[in-house]
């Protein structure tokens, strides 16, 4: 409150208005607390201006009878040149007297005039003020009304975004899926053809197998039967051979007899 008051008698009215416009915004409410508690009136009345008489200079100067004031001194003894001296001398000093007194201090008329130059600055502040509030009301309203229009935007778009992520994410999922049956299957369907493939093979190998030992079997059976005709031969062989060895022992033993 001291320094608002300071500042108001320090600055004139364009300056004071100029130094509220730049001051932060969290500042104007104090003030404007100040103003309502500095003067309680309503803000479209304005100050009465009251015509106020100001003393000159010369008026403010004691003014006394000084020839009387001579006389008086004369009559009680003084001498005429004493007389005046002692009254100019007494006039000097009253003037200056008066002289400080006015200089330290100050008179009721001018108290009014800067009472009224006070009261008209700070109703044309509080015009200002009432206008300024209304101007920044009005644009915290309307930045208010963009800012919930572009939330409600962005809501709306995000929104959209995740559904569109969500379709895109079940239509992977779906393909994904489809893939890894598709693949299933067919994996599934060239095992069982190697499978198939397997058993034919097992099957032509047991047949195979099969006819190689009936084969072996008749091969060996063939090789028995010329075996057994074989030995048939040697033993008529021997046989043959043992009989001509004793016929023809037989004739030699006829000869020599």
């Amino acid at each position: 409150m001291v320094y608002w008051r300071t500042l108001m008698h320090r600055l004139c009215p364009a300056q004071f208005r100029q130094h509220i416009r730049s001051c932060p915004s969290f500042i104007r409410p104090a003030f404007c607390n100040y103003l309502r508690g500095f003067h309680a009136t309503n803000p479209a009345k304005t100050y009465d201006v009251r015509k106020v008489e100001l003393t000159t200079l010369e008026q403010r100067k004691l003014t006394f009878d000084s020839h009387a004031f001579v006389q008086e001194l004369e009559s009680n003894g003084f001498e005429k040149k004493q007389a005046e001296v002692i009254v100019t001398a007494l006039v000097a000093l009253t003037t200056a007297n008066m002289d400080i007194v006015y200089r330290d201090m100050v008179t009721g008329a001018h108290q009014e005039i800067a009472l009224q130059q006070i009261m008209a600055h700070l109703d044309s502040i509080r015009k200002d003020m009432v206008i300024l509030e209304k101007s920044e009301f009005a644009n915290l309203r309307s930045e208010n009304a963009k800012m919930k229009t572009e939330l409600e935007q962005i809501k709306n778009r995000l929104f959209e975004e995740s559904q569109k992520i969500r379709a895109d994410a079940k239509l992977d999922i779906n393909l994904e899926r489809s893939r890894v049956t598709d693949m299933f299957t067919e994996q599934e369907k060239k095992l069982m053809e190697v499978n198939a493939e397997f058993h034919k093979k097992n099957a032509e190998i047991e047949s195979s197998a099969v006819e190689t030992t009936k084969k072996i079997d008749i091969e060996v059976a063939s090789l028995k039967t010329l075996l057994e005709s074989l030995k048939l031969q040697t033993v008529r062989y021997l046989a043959a051979c043992i009989f001509s060895c004793l016929a023809i022992a037989l004739g030699f033993h006829g000869i020599w007899k």
